[in-house]
């Protein structure tokens, strides 16, 4: 299982990069803008300072058409080194995209999916990561479930190398299915994080350890 980080903020990434098993740190223009006007590619080398060059960071396209998705690719490339993920949508022009850029060498994290079928594709064509957005598709009635189940068993059939990294999650239980149903990796945002350790059986469960410790010892170490 990989653990990823969807957030540019650097002191979430500090933090949160100290706390989990972090395996990367994804954005989009949506999070970029949530940082204001910074620079972007300074950004993305500070996020690569704090998390390591283990790590994976994926850093999504703007361009639409197909020759624009190829600029923004090379352009992305060309500040963030060799090992960046590119994320290209999986429309029409993003799957000619992930051809190309995938024939040259460029690791590929193909998003926006919402459907089994661009899923499919995005295997065929042979992206490294699929996108499954968990939160958006159950607004649609779609059954993400389902979706990451079909994908997870034509990956395993196909034995191919692509990954789902699920994302665009609201809440703990939705990232528990998502793994359940066969994905490999998630992605979400510091507040499902933080979620997942906000109930208070947990720390209650601590309190008391450690009172049964003092009362019987005197003292709050061993």
């Amino acid at each position: 299982m990989e653990y990823m980080l969807d957030t540019l903020n650097l002191d979430e990434i500090k933090k949160w990069s100290r706390i989990l098993p972090l395996a990367g740190v994804t954005s989009n223009p949506t999070i970029a803008k949530k940082e204001g006007a910074i620079d972007f590619f300074e950004r993305i080398r500070e996020v690569r300072a704090i998390i390591g060059d283990e790590a994976s960071i994926h850093v999504q396209v703007v361009a639409q058409d197909y020759d624009g998705i190829l600029k923004d690719a090379e352009e992305i490339r060309k500040h963030c080194g060799d090992s960046i993920y590119v994320k290209v949508p999986v429309t029409k022009e993003g799957l000619a995209a992930i051809k190309t850029l995938k024939a040259e060498g460029y690791h590929i994290t193909a998003t926006s999916i919402y459907t089994t079928f661009q899923g499919l594709l995005a295997i065929a064509a042979g992206a490294d990561y699929l996108a499954p957005y968990y939160n958006r598709m159950e607004n649609l009635n779609i059954d993400p479930a389902i979706v990451i189940g079909q994908l997870a068993e034509a990956i395993d059939r196909d034995f191919s190398e692509s990954k789902i990294l699920a994302a665009s999650f609201k809440n703990v239980g939705q990232v528990n299915q998502a793994f359940a149903q066969g994905a490999q990796a998630i992605t979400a945002g510091p507040d499902v994080f933080e979620a997942g350790f906000a109930m208070p059986s947990i720390q209650k469960a601590v309190d008391d350890f450690g009172k049964d410790w003092v009362d019987n010892y005197g003292k709050e170490m061993i």
